[in-house]
């Protein structure tokens, strides 16, 4: 009894000297900025920046160069202060905010069928396209809403996504989230919005929802440098591009469909097709 005492205490003092050895010789030491940085960013772990949540992106500063200021949660300060523990200068970026590129309201879009089942943008998508007459357009079911992290987005009373600016992180989950691809990230200080995304022809455009571009080109026109249409629809070609006097023009848009974003958001987008 004594003896097998003795080589079982043996055998474990060799095992646990093996493990000890074999600790010390093959530990990876871990930079310490890696904690640093990550103990900087928001813990959100949405994924925007590309790479698995916020302890990946720190990792991906330090070990392989990844650029500082892709987390769009963090702010400038929380960037600068990865620069400096970087040693890198950080170039101040204009932050993003998704906007919403369709009116199609519960009073303004047509139905083509009954959904009975999963409430689900993508789960509707799957059958002939959405239950809204409109193949373009929101289908109303709130994926986006769900996919948001930060509550920055709501569904309205009128079945349309409801973005806060305020809330907005720019991380662009709601946008992959969207089956119809009605959500867009824009910088902040872009004026102009194409609430449509239909290329169908006029006529059945407009029978499908009373806000859809006519692609008419009133607006392309009124701002050549700054729209275009293309298939139907009207394009911005460049943001910067709007004057106040061409923005003013808008206004003769017959659908509403085309507008300065500040008018979509005091107007919900104009969910009643006025």
């Amino acid at each position: 009894m004594l003896m097998a005492i003795i080589i079982m205490g043996g055998v474990a003092f060799f095992f646990s000297t093996v493990l000890v050895i074999a600790d010390k010789k093959l530990r990876v030491e871990v930079d310490p900025r890696i904690e640093e940085i990550a103990a900087l960013l928001p813990q959100a772990n949405c994924g925007g920046c590309g790479f698995p949540g916020c302890k990946g992106y720190a990792t991906a500063i330090v070990m392989n160069g990844a650029p500082v200021g892709k987390c769009a949660p963090s702010g400038a300060e929380v960037n600068e202060a990865i620069g400096r523990i970087m040693g890198v200068e950080v170039s101040e970026r204009v932050r993003r905010v998704v906007r919403v590129h369709c009116r199609g309201a519960e009073s303004v879009a047509a139905r083509k069928a009954l959904y009975v089942g999963i409430p689900s943008c993508q789960a509707v998508s799957m059958v002939q396209s959405g239950d809204k007459l409109c193949d373009w357009g929101c289908l109303g079911y709130g994926d986006c809403a769900k996919a948001c992290p930060f509550g920055g987005i709501t569904l309205g009373e009128n079945g349309l996504p409801q973005v806060n600016e305020e809330v907005c992180t720019g991380c662009g989950l709601c946008v992959a989230s969207c089956p119809k691809k009605i959500l867009q990230l824009h910088g902040i200080d872009e004026r102009v919005i194409v609430a449509c995304r239909s290329e169908d022809p006029p006529k059945q455009a407009k029978s499908s929802c009373a806000n859809a571009c006519i692609g008419c080109g009133i607006c392309a026109r009124a701002c050549p440098e700054a729209v275009e249409v293309k298939n139907h629809l009207a394009c911005v070609k460049d943001p910067g591009g709007f004057s106040d006097e061409c923005i003013a023009k808008l206004e003769k848009c017959p659908t509403g469909a085309i507008g300065p974003v500040d008018q979509g958001k005091a107007e919900a987008l104009r969910a009643e097709g006025a």
